[in-house]
């Protein structure tokens, strides 16, 4: 019998895991300013998730091979002159999470349990999901650590990086992949509906802390981890849902972040503004 056998093992290394995966990846999310983008993914995977599971192929290659369609489609659409990347995010948005939900409703009276990835459950993971989401992990740490400079020049400077002849198209759609497939593995666990919460609210509530990019990535990492188990012991203890937990946590520490942090907190701002005292002269 090994440590994994039990469902709340199992559970508390799938939390581990998409923790620190969301919230690093999530550090280039939050500079970027691709939250609406990471919500229409969530969104437009969708479809793929459920569609995979009616035909009984895995679930993981439904939402990765729609994933990619989208994020060519998206990235093809906002780099069209006149369009904006609100705009064709936005009709993703909608049609991807129509279509999942049109998919759901025809779909066999057994796989109406399909509406569960929407809020996900992550004490159901088995050992096939730990598998995928350490390999899938694995490759976009690896990613990360070899094209982060890159990312973080085009994230402070995205004219600078093209000027400076760094391929800016190709690096555009390595990250959105890389967000594409963390949400598909965020899936299964938090469910399509929350994940955005997790995927930003560490790296948000870090940036509130640090300015160094090297930093944030290390705190947005134990945060996202932190927010991941602290909501599954939360969830277990007063029987409740998991993923809904875990976005309420990391939730919660940013809204306290965004009160306390001494830099750019209100509580900070409110102390800096206040009147010096001042002293008469001998």
């Amino acid at each position: 019998m090994t440590w994994f056998d039990t469902y709340t093992h199992r559970a508390y290394a799938e939390a581990v895991m998409v923790g620190l995966l969301a919230g690093v990846v999530g550090v280039q999310v939050v500079l970027r300013r691709l939250a609406f983008h990471a919500m229409a993914t969530t969104h437009a995977t969708f479809p793929g998730v459920v569609l995979a599971s009616i035909l009984g192929i895995d679930i993981y290659l439904g939402g990765t091979a729609f994933g990619v369609l989208l994020s060519v489609a998206v990235l093809a659409l906002t780099r069209r002159p006149g369009r904006t990347a609100s705009g064709a995010i936005g009709v993703v948005l909608a049609a991807g999470f129509a279509l999942g939900a049109v998919l759901v409703a025809a779909g066999p009276a057994s796989d109406r349990k399909l509406s569960a990835f929407l809020v996900g459950s992550i004490v159901t993971i088995d050992s096939h999901d730990l598998v995928v989401t350490a390999a899938v992990g694995t490759v976009i740490l690896a990613l990360l650590a070899v094209f982060g400079r890159e990312l973080g020049f085009a994230a402070f400077d995205h004219d600078g990086m093209r000027a400076a002849g760094h391929p800016a198209l190709g690096l555009d759609l390595l990250l959105l992949l890389i967000v594409q497939a963390v949400v598909v593995v965020l899936t299964p666990a938090v469910g399509v509906m929350l994940t955005l919460a997790l995927l930003v609210a560490p790296a948000a509530t870090a940036r509130l802390w640090t300015d160094s990019l090297r930093r944030t990535g290390v705190l947005a990492g134990l945060l996202g981890v932190g927010s991941a188990v602290t909501g599954l012991e939360l969830s277990r203890h007063y029987d409740v849902a998991a993923g809904a937990t875990i976005a309420l946590v990391a939730a919660a520490g940013f809204v306290v972040s965004l009160l306390v942090s001494p830099r750019h907190g209100a509580l900070g701002r409110l102390l800096d503004r206040r009147p010096e005292t001042a002293t008469a002269p001998a």
